[in-house]
């Protein structure tokens, strides 16, 4: 069954799921700048719009547009930039 997840106040929501590959959790985020934490390693493509990311250690921002996919080791954290609502799938390993 899914479970329904919200963070930053409703601003950014998503269901998680799991099938053949895996966990995964489907998503929106409203315009807004966020930062996530990983427990396991995790590979995020951008489905629709854009979002701006800056991964661990990085000194600058990478804009990653739908149809993109970066990647977040374990045990890390990322910022995220959004100027407009963006929508992501997340797949966990």
């Amino acid at each position: 069954m899914f479970k329904t997840n919200e963070y930053f106040e409703g601003r950014v929501k998503s269901l998680s799921f799991e099938n053949n590959e895996g966990p995964a959790t489907i998503g929106v985020m409203a315009p807004g700048e966020y930062e996530f934490g990983t427990s396991k390693k995790e590979y995020m493509t951008v489905t629709c719009g854009r979002m701006e990311i800056k991964l661990p250690e990085a000194k600058e921002w990478i804009e990653v547009e739908a149809g993109k996919i970066f990647e977040v080791e374990a045990n890390r954290s990322f910022n995220v930039r959004v100027e407009e609502e963006t929508s992501y799938l997340c797949l966990y390993r």
